[in-house]
Formats: structure tokens, C-alpha cells, sequence
């Protein structure tokens, strides 16, 4: 039998209206699936409290590995008594709240998570002053086995006992010291990433062309106990040391130079002004020499370093050697009342004689006039020779004087500088074999 006409047209319909609702469906927009790092994430952080110490267990301990690489030495302030430095700071712990299976999350085996969001040790440098300009870094790497690897670069400020009595041959030793602030060993634990010899002589990444040079980094563990609590520590010693030759080439050497024209002075002839006006300018020299050198030198407020030790024994003979210059000046030029007074006991006896000879020849009545005036006249000779004499004696003496005290500066100078410089050749040997 034929179908109804109703019944047709009812098919046409809901044909058509189903391949309308198949156009419609395509049209529209298909909805994304979330991707499998998003659902770790999600997954990972859902219950997460940062606050709690990841153990499940409270009695576990935490232990934090850390690692340390030295990038830089910036500045060593001996006034402050502080180093700046360049670090890259390595830790790891492991979070138990972090761990899941790769094969549920399409094999992922490490993701990186906020370290806002994630529990972080509270490991402290005990000598830090200040922290520089740092870069921040806001991520953590976690692997699927729950281990936690936090990198960070940093510029610290560091305080440090500095040793500034050998400079420029001086060596520093600067410690960095982790450990927890409030956790005691219980709770939190630390060890050393890579091997102790591993760490002290890696110098893959130290900047090697400047004013310092690394010499290793020893680490030691220990606890150390407070209010009857036991908190455990890592101890990184920088050992670095100063290149001295910027401040030999530039400051020692030229001050020697110096110091040795001053010694070539000592030749010039002692009664002459020319030696004054020499030892001035040598003088004068030198102290605008030490005024713009003055900040390549070390400030310490406890020890003078030995270099300016040696500038002020330097000055100080300079002055000692000028004034030893003008006081013979003085003493050969002086005036004749001063050789008279000088002299005088050296020709008193010679005038008592003489005025002796010139009573008597006023007592001689039967001598002729003519003839008592030229006795007189050569009395009178013979005593201003005498006197001459005496005054030549008396400074013939002092010269000598004058020449013995010149004599024995100049081997004191001549003492002083090859002890400075026997010193700075030693610590220079012992800078070089070290």
C-alpha cells in the first residue's frame, strides 16, 4: 500500500531539519581540551599550602642540598670591612606534596611551578649585609619525584674580617654561611650538593682578567647549638687574593723613583742653596704624588697598611732631610757677632795675650813715637788675624759637624729604602709562590 502523503511530507521535514542541525553543529565553535600541563599544574596545587613543611611524616627531616659557584669579586671595601660578590646559589630539596606519575600527564617529567605558590626553606646567609641588584627569579624546576631545584643568581654585600697590612700582596679569606633561620636540625637539615673538592676547585665561571684572583672555596658542615637547639650549617670560604701589579706599577715604583733623586741630592755641595731649593720641589712632588693616589689606597679604620707605612716613613725623611739642609745653611752663614760668640773661647786666651803686649808698650816711655805706633800697628794685624783664624777654626768645625750628621742621614735613608724594598721583594716572592 501506498504511504500517506502527511507521512512523506513528515520524513522531508525531519530530514531537513536534521541536516540543518549537522550544519549548525560544525558551525559552532569546538570546545578546547585542557592541556596536560594545565592539568598537572591544577592537579599539583589544588590542596597546596605553602605554609606547611612538604613532609607527610612531622618527624621527617627536610634536607636542603646546596651548592655555591662564585661568578665575581666586584669590591673589597676595607674601610667598611665588606666584600661585594657575585654568586650563583644552587638548592634542593624534595616536596612530597609534589609527586606524580609522568603517564597520566603525557610523560611529563619536570615542569616549572611559582615559587610564590610553593613551600621555600628559609636558608639565610649569616654575613650578608644587603642584597645588591639581583635579578629576580620567580620559577622553581620540579621533577615528578617531588625534587624541588631553586637556582638564583645574587650580588651580595658580605661582611668580612679584611687583612689589609700586606696590600697590594694581600690575601682575603671570606666566608658565606647558610643555614636555617628558624628551623632547627630536626626539621631542616643541610648538605652539600656536589663534593666539597668538587666545589673548591671549580673556576669554570669565575671572571679570572680582573683585580682578584680565586684561589678555591673549602666548605665545611657543622651544628652549632643555641638555647639548648641544634641548627646545622654550611661554611663556604672564599679564599681570593689581590694582583699587585696596578699598584707596583703605579704607586710603588714611582715613589722609589723618587726616593732615589732625594738620595742623589745628598751630593749636591752642603753650603749651597741649590740643594734647599731641590729637596722643596722633591718634597713639594711628592705630596701632590700621595694627594691624587689617595683613593687607590686601602681605608682601614684598625691597621695602616704597609705601603702607607712606608709613604709616611718616606715624607717624614723627606722633612727630616730638609730641615737638616737649612739647619747647615744656617749654621755656615751666620753672622760675625755670632762667630765672635762662637769663637769666643776659642781665641781668649790669644786677645789676653795681645792686650798684654799692648800695655807694655805703653809702658816703654824711652821708645820713640814714630816707632811705639808701628808696634802698635802690627799688634793690630796680628790680632785681627787671629781673629780670622779663630772664625775659620770655628767653622771648619761646625762644616765638619755638618758633614758628619749629613753623612749619617744618608745611610739612614740609604737603610730605610732597601729594608722597604727588600720587604716588598719578599712579599712579592712569597705572593708569587703561594
Amino acid at each position: 500500500p501506498r504511504p500517506h502523503p502527511c507521512m512523506e511530507v513528515w520524513e522531508c521535514c525531519v530530514c531537513a531539519a536534521g541536516k540543518i542541525g549537522a550544519h549548525l553543529a560544525d558551525c559552532l565553535p569546538v570546545k578546547p581540551k585542557r592541556s596536560s600541563l594545565n592539568q598537572l599544574t591544577r592537579t599539583l596545587l589544588r590542596n597546596y599550602d605553602s605554609g606547611v613543611r612538604p613532609v607527610h611524616n612531622w618527624t621527617s627531616t627536610t634536607t636542603i642540598y646546596i651548592d655555591l659557584i662564585l661568578q665575581s669579586v666586584l669590591e673589597v671595601d676595607g674601610k667598611t670591612q665588606s666584600i661585594t660578590t657575585s654568586i650563583w646559589c644552587r638548592q634542593m630539596w624534595r616536596d612530597e606534596f609534589l609527586v606524580w606519575d609522568p603517564e597520566e600527564f603525557d610523560g611529563i617529567n619536570e615542569i616549572s611551578l611559582s615559587s610564590d605558590a610553593l613551600w621555600v626553606p628559609d636558608v639565610i646567609v649569616s654575613e650578608f649585609v644587603k642584597e645588591g641588584k639581583s635579578p629576580p627569579i620567580p620559577y622553581v624546576y620540579v621533577n615528578s619525584s617531588g625534587s624541588v631545584k631553586n637556582y638564583r643568581p645574587i650580588q651580595a654585600v658580605l661582611a668580612c674580617s679584611l687583612e689589609m697590612y700586606a696590600f697590594p700582596f694581600d690575601k682575603q679569606n671570606c666566608s658565606l654561611t647558610f643555614r636555617s633561620w628558624l628551623h632547627s636540625v630536626n626539621e631542616i637539615d643541610l648538605a652539600l650538593w656536589r663534593s666539597a673538592d668538587a666545589i673548591a676547585n671549580d673556576k669554570r665561571e669565575f671572571m679570572n682578567d680582573g683585580e682578584w684572583e680565586l684561589l678555591s672555596i673549602p666548605s665545611q658542615y657543622r651544628q652549632i647549638s643555641q638555647d639548648n637547639t641544634d641548627y646545622s650549617q654550611i661554611q663556604f670560604n672564599l679564599l681570593i687574593r689581590r694582583r699587585p701589579l696596578l699598584y707596583v706599577v703605579g704607586l710603588l715604583i714611582p715613589s722609589i723613583f723618587l726616593m732615589l733623586v732625594d738620595v742623589v741630592s745628598f751630593y749636591l755641595p752642603l753650603d749651597s742653596g741649590t740643594r734647599i731649593a731641590f729637596k722643596i720641589s722633591i718634597l713639594l712632588g711628592y705630596t701632590v704624588f700621595r694627594v691624587n693616589l689617595t683613593d687607590d689606597l686601602p681605608a682601614s679604620a684598625v691597621k695602616t697598611p704597609l705601603i702607607g707605612v712606608f709613604f709616611v716613613a718616606c715624607k717624614a725623611m723627606l722633612m727630616l732631610s730638609l730641615t737638616k739642609s737649612i739647619l747647615v745653611v744656617k749654621l755656615l752663614h751666620h753672622s760675625e757677632k755670632e762667630v765672635k760668640q762662637m769663637s769666643l773661647s776659642a781665641y781668649f786666651d790669644v786677645d789676653y795675650s795681645l792686650e798684654e803686649d799692648l800695655l807694655s808698650l805703653n809702658e816703654i816711655q824711652e821708645v820713640p813715637s814714630g816707632l811705639e805706633r808701628l808696634l802698635q800697628e802690627l799688634v793690630s794685624l796680628r790680632l785681627g788675624f787671629a781673629q780670622e783664624d779663630s772664625e775659620s777654626l770655628a767653622q771648619s768645625e761646625w762644616l765638619s759637624l755638618c758633614l758628619r750628621l749629613d753623612c749619617l742621614l744618608f745611610r739612614f735613608y740609604l737603610f730605610v729604602l732597601a729594608l722597604y724594598t727588600s720587604t716588598l721583594l719578599l712579599l712579592w716572592a712569597s705572593w708569587s709562590f703561594a
